[in-house]
């Protein structure tokens, strides 16, 4: 077969492959996570807007239970664990104490819209100076690919295996929309990272959320609509597939609330 224009180029100039375009503040080692999983586009893209405002120094990020636990081992900032559901409160204290510093937490969706639910939405409700990101794959996946608050209807899990049923479970709880209601919500905002595309959009909106720190308004929310192929029983392509025909209609994305509003 005769190569195409790019696979010659390829093959002539291998030393001008670009294969990452890697932050300094992102941490240079393999990522665990499973294949085609989003937690490492959302690392990569989370430490590109830090390197890029330049504050790496005065960044704490918070990060619990869950696949998001182990962001510290890739994230090259300040980071303090907390307890499964604590993160709002542990970034509440870190601020509170040092309202000098810039604080962010990185959870998922059974942290965050479950076992968490209460402190996020006092955290938001007070208006607490902090930037909360929220990894949304729609199940529990550290633990057993769980059903999460965020599980789609008819979504199978380990404990929905016919589906998520309505009338017994109740409906996916949308967070963003509530938090989006809350008068201490200063920016609000739902996000992917399954296209090229989508990975621009969130870059800039999460850039934004980081830049609206700094008028000390309120809380900062970003959802990103995510993965999680080892959990949906369905590969990487599969997966971006699902986002695309049913975690998207369920969560569309584009800003809830903003400064301007």
């Amino acid at each position: 077969m005769e190569r195409t224009f790019i696979e010659e180029d390829w093959m002539s100039k291998p030393d001008a492959l670009v294969y990452d375009n890697h932050p300094e503040t992102l941490i240079d080692r393999p990522l665990h996570y499973c294949p085609g999983c989003h937690h490492g586009v959302a690392h990569k893209e989370i430490m590109h807007v830090v390197e890029e405002l330049g504050i790496q120094s005065e960044v704490i990020g918070v990060a619990p239970v869950g696949c998001s636990v182990f962001a510290y081992h890739y994230m090259n900032v300040d980071m303090q664990e907390a307890a499964h559901g604590r993160a709002c409160a542990v970034a509440t204290g870190i601020k509170r104490v040092r309202p000098d510093k810039t604080v962010f937490t990185y959870q998922g969706d059974g942290d965050l819209a479950a076992i968490g639910t209460a402190e996020t939405l006092h955290a938001v409700n007070r208006g607490e100076n902090i930037l909360i990101i929220f990894i949304n794959n729609a199940i529990y996946g550290m633990t057993g690919g769980q059903m999460a608050p965020t599980t789609l209807e008819g979504m199978q899990t380990s404990t929905t295996p016919y589906g998520r049923n309505i009338k017994d479970i109740g409906y996916p709880l949308k967070m963003t929309d509530l938090v989006a209601h809350l008068p201490g919500a200063y920016y609000v905002t739902r996000q992917s990272v399954h296209t090229p595309n989508a990975v621009r959009k969130f870059k800039k909106a999460l850039k934004k959320a980081f830049e609206y720190l700094k008028d000390e308004r309120g809380t900062c929310f970003v959802e990103i609509v995510s993965n999680c192929p080892s959990g949906w029983k369905m590969t990487p392509v599969e997966s971006v597939s699902y986002i695309e025909e049913k975690m998207l209609p369920e969560f569309p994305v584009g800003d809830l609330k903003t400064p301007e509003k």
